[in-house]
């Protein structure tokens, strides 16, 4: 051989070495799929190669035939959905409900010491005693409890419990005494409520912004429960058939937590995370730009804001008084003037607005801030959020289609709330409540979730509340204001591509078409046939995401 026909010998074998070996790729079949993409609405087989790519979806002896060399996965009589994305979420509070007493479903003060007591057993003398899940509306007497109530079982261990909607705490004598201020008198933190006594003594529970006064108190958390928590959280969500949370409202040190799995390839799901206000999260989105981690797992791209409090707590900003509470409309923890100012800052930067609004005044002035601060482009593709739009007056309802501000909801609110919310709005402002057919009816978007760890995590209850508005049990027959049921359809496309529009990510995930990402679920039915009252108990039997299994069913 020549000088010069091994010279092209050598070039070619180095295209050979170089050239990259074809993706393989795999073949899914299934009874049905459902694709919730309306130009293919059904298939029976999906394609898709090692990259995580989604090649094409149609029947079983098509994609067979294209792809004779697939590696075949066949799960039977099966259903697959797209993966299932919650829209409001707190990742790291999941995960701390592991590694705090879980005091979730307690009906009596008695319940929540017996499971303090439990869990105090394996802590160090020297630790506080931290908890969340309890909620007075629950217990017999249905009144806020004190410190006292805490302080004969716990007289000397600091004890701090959050409410299950994390808008206020229940501290013991120990805990309060730890805050550098003096709790007594007739003073009151903005955009917080400290519960006294008639002497102007606190007596152990503190509302919205007045729990940072405990919370500042409590030794921080290290570095590696902090990651810890991230991953359980984590862990739990894919065990449910989620394959996304936009986790609502973390601070930068908690985005460098996610970045930092991230890279090791340790998030098993996709998260787009929010900046907590105008902090920190917020001044590096506007320093240098929009966030996105290489790996797609992770992007922030969206600020969280909370203009008032929660119902249950009474902390929610009404436009009147409370039904059952005269004198009293909540609270506003954000000024309609800061509203306005993060908004505009926000705008300014491309940042998506998100905001917490439970009562009517606080999504009035919401809407009120949007309205201003979007100007002319309120028609545009801004994709401004409500986070909750719980209680809206009956003028205000329409305004979130006509500013296209999506309504992120979350469906078991409604149903765990049903017992009360009437007590506290009356019959009137109750027909503007958890009103997702109007809603979806006026021309607004529904994104859905579930705001765990304030409910479960588990996006089936989400389902099954929105099309049955019952209780796990099936109450009240009928359906509580069964006028604002959605079709089992309808809240399945809230959990998947509108839930994907709302994190500006439908391109990729949020439907099954060729080009989008795979991530799907496994379910043992058809939930789109079967009865609504049977949604809650669907089985999950995988979940994918970038076509690999992250969870399967032992």
């Amino acid at each position: 051989m020549g000088t010069i026909q091994r010279a092209v010998a050598s070039v070619l074998l180095g295209m050979l070495v170089a050239a990259p070996a074809a993706a393989e790729v795999t073949v899914l079949t299934a009874a049905r799929i459902h694709t919730m993409d309306a130009a293919r609405p059904r298939a029976t087989a999906m394609a898709f190669d090692d990259t995580g790519r989604i090649l094409a979806l149609g029947d079983t002896a098509e994609l067979r035939q294209r792809y004779p060399d697939a590696r075949r996965l066949d799960v039977g009589d099966a259903t697959v959905i797209p993966g299932l994305i919650d829209a409001h979420g707190h990742v790291s509070g999941l995960g701390m409900t592991h590694l705090t007493a879980d005091l979730v479903g307690t009906r009596s003060k008695e319940a929540v010491l017996q499971r303090l007591r439990e869990f105090a057993a394996s802590l160090p003398d020297d630790a506080w005693l931290v908890g969340r899940g309890w909620d007075q509306n629950d217990w017999p007497e249905k009144r806020f409890p004190a410190a006292a109530d805490l302080d004969a079982a716990f007289p000397d261990r600091p004890v701090w419990l959050e409410r299950v909607d994390g808008h206020a705490g229940w501290a013991n004598s120990a805990a309060l005494r730890a805050v550098k201020r003096d709790l007594a008198g007739d003073w009151q933190p903005d955009g917080g409520r400290i519960e006294r006594d008639a002497k102007g003594q606190p007596t152990g529970i503190l509302v919205d912004a007045a729990m940072a006064l405990v919370e500042d108190a409590r030794p921080p958390l290290d570095a590696a429960t902090a990651e810890r928590a991230l991953a359980l959280g984590m862990g739990d969500a894919v065990k449910h058939g989620l394959t996304g949370v936009h986790d609502a409202g973390i601070p930068f040190a908690e985005l460098e937590r996610y970045r930092r799995l991230a890279d090791r390839g340790e998030m098993p799901l996709r998260v787009t995370a929010m900046a907590a206000g105008d902090g920190d999260a917020l001044a590096k989105l506007c320093r240098d730009g929009l966030y996105r981690h290489p790996s797609g797992r992770l992007q922030m791209r969206t600020v969280k804001l909370y203009a008032d409090g929660a119902l249950g707590s009474r902390g929610a900003a009404l436009l009147a008084d409370y039904s059952d509470d005269h004198g009293n409309r909540g609270l506003m923890l954000t000024s309609p003037a800061d509203l306005l100012r993060i908004a505009v800052k926000a705008k300014g930067c491309g940042v998506q607005v998100a905001t917490h609004a439970i009562g009517d005044r606080g999504n009035h002035e919401v809407l009120q801030a949007y309205a201003k601060a979007l100007g002319a482009d309120a028609s545009g593709d801004h994709r401004w959020r409500i986070e909750h739009a719980q209680v809206l007056a009956a003028d205000d309802l329409p305004r979130l289609a006509q500013l296209h501000v999506i309504a992120s909801m979350q469906p078991t609110h409604a149903t765990s709330d049903m017992p009360w919310a009437e007590e506290r709005i009356g019959p009137r402002r109750i027909v503007g409540a958890y009103a997702w057919r109007q809603l979806r009816d006026s021309g607004a978007r529904l994104a859905f979730g579930s705001d765990f760890p304030v409910e479960s995590v588990d996006p089936r209850l989400g389902l099954y509340a929105a099309a049955t508005r019952t209780d796990v049990e099936g109450k009240p027959v009928g359906g509580w204001m069964p006028q604002e049921k959605l079709t089992t359809f309808e809240a399945l496309r809230a959990f998947t591509l509108d839930a994907a529009y709302a994190g500006f990510a439908e391109n990729e995930v949020g439907s099954l078409a060729a080009g989008k990402r795979a991530d799907f679920v496994v379910v043992a039915g058809d939930p789109l046939a079967l009865d609504p009252s049977t949604l809650a108990s669907l089985t999950v039997q995988a979940t994918y995401v970038d076509g690999k299994a992250v969870y399967r069913e032992d």
